[in-house]
């Protein structure tokens, strides 16, 4: 089944009131006592915890969209339930993270937030919902239809005078990390910036936003062989706002994300650049690929 235009405007509706439902129960338990355990996941301890705030705020998410699932003969790929191979037989299929940054909400940190997607079979998100309950932001996105942070229009502005490195903990255990930042120093300087500033976020999906608040900004994860690297759930949404809010998303290689991978659900195989523009994407790739 084909999605035209107006059917991907219905479908956003179902998805931000979705996040929506999901971040009530998130805001509801920020900052409390919560129960963190852990579940199969990557190489890094993020992708190996899990609390009952993401089952339940899965479960919100369900009940909104799980009506769309005949109606429009959507698959459904969640990170908290089996992949059951959905994504593969549909035209499209929803990527739903409820809580993408557990770690982080856990421990009553900046960066989490609920993501909702609705990518093609061929790994092009075509909606992106974004719900971030700590600021009672909403962003979402349609194909080619803009990107909007509650309900207005959300464009990059290049109003700084520094170039922001937005990252997580994993960035921090990268090869050569001291040559790396001294290299980014050496970029800001060539692009008549200040200096670099580290900004730490934990969840990537927010990480990938923000490049376009913080612009000039950058968020990129090398490609690995270990499982990890984030998952299909936490760069299909972000990527879609990201790039119709102006900014510029892809694998290490300068293709599109691959947000229907074949073999995994993990992004490790060919890592990921978000940046504020296309320029400075091309300054990062060559200087990070060198």
């Amino acid at each position: 089944m084909i999605l035209n235009n107006n059917d991907l405007k219905k479908l956003a509706v179902f998805a931000k009131k979705a996040a929506l439902s999901a971040g009530e129960i998130i805001s509801k338990a920020q900052g409390k006592p919560i129960e963190v355990n852990s579940k199969i996941g990557g190489e890094n301890i993020a992708s190996n915890v899990v609390t009952e705030i993401d089952f339940k705020a899965q479960e919100a998410i369900l009940q909104v969209l799980e009506p769309t699932l005949k109606e429009y003969d959507l698959g459904l790929l969640t990170e908290e339930s089996a992949d059951d191979s959905s994504r593969f037989e549909k035209d499209y299929f929803w990527c739903i993270d409820p809580l993408d940054g557990t770690l982080c909400f856990s421990r009553n940190e900046d960066g989490y937030s609920t993501s909702i997607a609705l990518v093609s079979k061929s790994g092009i998100p075509v909606i992106g919902v974004v719900f971030n309950p700590r600021t009672k932001t909403l962003y979402n996105a349609i194909k080619r239809g803009g990107a909007f942070k509650n309900d207005l229009p959300f464009r990059l502005k290049n109003k700084s005078n520094v170039l922001t490195l937005l990252y997580d903990q994993s960035f921090l255990r990268i090869k050569n990390y001291e040559q790396e930042i001294k290299n980014l120093e050496n970029l800001a300087k060539e692009l008549g910036l200040n200096e670099v500033k580290l900004h730490h976020l934990g969840g990537a999906v927010m990480n990938g936003i923000i490049t376009i608040e913080l612009a000039p900004a950058i968020y990129y994860k090398h490609p690995k062989k270990a499982l990890g690297g984030g998952s299909l759930w936490d760069f299909a949404a972000s990527s879609i706002i990201q790039s119709e809010a102006g900014g510029f998303n892809s694998d290490y290689y300068n293709n599109e994300l691959d947000l229907n991978r074949k073999d995994s659900t993990f992004m490790n195989h060919k890592g990921v650049i978000y940046s504020s523009s296309e320029k400075l994407f091309v300054k990062i790739n060559g200087l990070i690929n060198d």
